[in-house]
Order: structure tokens, then sequence, then C-alpha cells
């Protein structure tokens, strides 16, 4: 009797800490928080992210389930990342969300901190090719977790360009002169790299252009020019011209094509013959940020199979745990290329960290204020 009394109060006690948060099991990993999580109640959590990355489809949960707010303040480029994380938004933002081109920079210049992927209870069921970039690996620690991937695509309107294009030169066809649309970031010269294919011999040759090569890259976005309507700066502003029928082929991400298909367009996107670039968009946590257990429990939160699968449901792009397959429908794993990730993984060119980022910009710049 006494020795089931003694084992009565000790389960009672375990689930007395356990409802307090001070024994969260981590699915897959050994170690268990020390988080009080009801000290989160009543805290925003600021992330600073690409459109469509604090969606209240996939934040609502989370919300609820520890009483805090989640903010997303979007940015359109790379450059607008890093200008709003050094302008005093270190202190503001918890955590953010860079592509590759960017990711390193940020863990160079110290504006990160190491990641406890222990505490990241899926972290080893995301994608091997995805986890194995070294980029955001610094001194052994990690300062980044895959969050959402995907191509740069050439994006066009199949009711107009009656075949399907074959390669980025279709942008040159004189019958689409003013009718293309380029995005107004650095990326454009990667594509312009990969039209003259500075990337056949070195995939990473895109992303340390030298001079010669930016001055032919120049010249070929110039060449370029008199097709382009407009450089787009936000994936709305493209949509917008594709239903508006300003133009008829663009540089897109997955989103252009499935958010126009859901509102009766013949929309498609496609990798031509070169190939195309692509991104991986990382979660990471600000240096001086206030809240790292909150946003811990972010990461943790947010790359579960399940919650994966609301981000690829919001924002069509493929998504890092290919656990989240299993949640959704066939048509969304075709549009999100989640029933075919080895293809894509083989066929793009993921950014790389620029070393001359400054250069490129001047670069595209020059591009964007030159005469025809």
């Amino acid at each position: 009797m006494k020795k089931l009394l003694l084992s009565a109060l000790t389960l009672a006690t375990a689930v007395t800490l356990w409802n307090c948060g001070g024994g969260e099991k981590k699915e897959g990993s050994s170690e268990s928080t020390a988080v009080n999580t009801a000290d989160f109640k009543g805290k925003t959590l600021n992330i600073l992210c690409w459109e469509g990355y604090a969606d209240p489809k996939f934040t609502k949960a989370f919300e609820e389930k520890y009483g805090v707010t989640v903010k997303g303040t979007y940015f359109g480029s790379s450059d607008e990342l890093i200008a709003k994380l050094t302008a005093g938004g270190g202190d503001v933002y918890d955590i953010v969300t860079p592509s590759p081109d960017m990711a390193q920079a940020l863990v160079e210049r110290d504006l990160v901190q190491p990641i406890d992927l222990k505490k990241v209870a899926h972290y080893d069921s995301l994608a091997d090719k995805l986890r194995s970039m070294q980029d955001v690996v610094k001194n052994g620690e990690t300062y980044g977790v895959p969050f959402t991937w995907g191509p740069d695509y050439l994006v066009y309107n199949a009711d107009v360009v009656k075949t399907e294009p074959k390669s980025w030169n279709e942008f040159l066809k004189p019958e689409y002169k003013g009718k293309i649309a380029l995005w107004d970031d650095i990326s454009s010269l990667y594509l312009a790299g990969m039209m003259l294919g500075y990337d056949k011999q070195d995939k990473g040759g895109l992303y340390k252009m030298n001079e010669q090569q930016l001055a032919e890259a120049k010249k070929k976005l110039m060449e370029l020019k008199p097709q382009v309507r407009k450089y787009w700066v936000t994936a709305g502003e493209l949509d917008n011209l594709m239903k508006n029928k300003e133009v008829v082929m663009a540089v897109g991400w997955p989103l252009t094509p499935a958010t126009l298909k859901k509102e009766g367009m013949n929309v498609k996107g496609i990798i031509p013959q070169e190939g195309a670039t692509g991104w991986i968009d990382r979660l990471m946590i600000t240096k001086n940020t206030a809240n790292k257990d909150l946003a811990m429990a972010w990461i943790d939160y947010i790359t579960a199979p399940e919650n994966m699968a609301k981000v690829a449901e919001v924002t069509n792009y493929s998504v890092a745990n290919p656990g989240a397959t299993r949640f959704l429908t066939p048509e969304l794993q075709e549009v999100t290329q989640m029933n075919n990730t080895q293809y894509y993984f083989d066929k793009l060119n993921f950014w790389q960290y620029v070393k001359e980022r400054k250069r490129y910009n001047e670069v595209w710049n020059e591009v964007k204020g030159g005469a025809i």
C-alpha cells in the first residue's frame, strides 16, 4: 500500500510539472526543455520574412497554444532584409527567413545566433539535401533551419504563348517586346549568367562573377530591357501584371501560377532547358532577440509535417519536411513539387552566398537606370 501511495504521489507530481510547462518532451529528442511555456503568455513573436510566411492559417494555432501574438513584417528582397535588420531591427525582430544568398552573410556579420537542434523535434525528418548545405554552419554550429524552397520559374500565360517556351531566350522574341517582367533583385544577374552559360562548369559561377562576366551579364540584361514591361517587387504585383495582361512571360515564384490558376487563368511555370535558379529560405533567430525561447518554440512548431503542410497550402512553395506530403491533396503535391522533389533538387541551381553583393547591386542599378 505504501508503494502504491508513493507511486501515485510521484505520478501526480510529474503531471503537475508537465502541465506547468516545466517538462515538455520533444519528439525525437532525448532532451526536455526547461522552459516554462506559461511565461510566453502575452508576448509577441516578430518575424521579418518573405511575403506569406506569417499567414494566420498557420500562425493562429500557435498563438492559441501559447497565448501569444505572431506579427509578420514582410520584405521584398534580400537587401531589404539586411537593411531592416541593421537599421535597429536586430532588437525588434526575433526570427528572419533569408534566402541562401543572404543567410551566410547574416552568420558572418554576427546578426543571428546558433540554434539548438535538439530542441527541434522534427529536424532529422527534414530533407537531407536541405540539411546538408553548409552555408549556415560555422564552427560546428548550425544557424538556420530549412523552411521552404522552390524554383525561379519561367512563368507564362499559356493562352497567349501557345507553345511552351523551351529557353530563357524566348524573352527576346520581337512579339514579346514590352510584355516581359523580371524581378527587381540582383537575382536577375544570376539569370543573365545562366543565359550566358556561366554555371556550366561550376554552379557557383553565377554567384562569383568577375568584372568581365558582370559586364557581359549587364549587356545581356540591357539587351532584354526593351522587352521588359516592369521590374516587379512583390508577388502580388506580378500577379496583377499577369491578370491585366500587361505581361505574358516573367521570372516568377510558384505562388504566381498557383494563385492565378485559382482565379481561372491559364498561367504555367516551367524550368527551361538551361535550368533555373532556386532558393531555400531558412528560419534563423536574431542575435539580440529577447524572445529566444519563444522563437525556438516557433521553429519546433512550424517544422512539424502537419504545420508545414499548411505553409505549403498558403504559399504553394515546397516545404522542408517531406512528411508534409501526407497532409496535402494530390493537386497540392503537384503544385508544390512535393511529389517529385528529387527532380527539382537535380534541376535547380540553388542560390549561394554572393561575397561581392555590393558590386552586384551596383551593376543591377546600372541596368535599371541605363538608357536603352
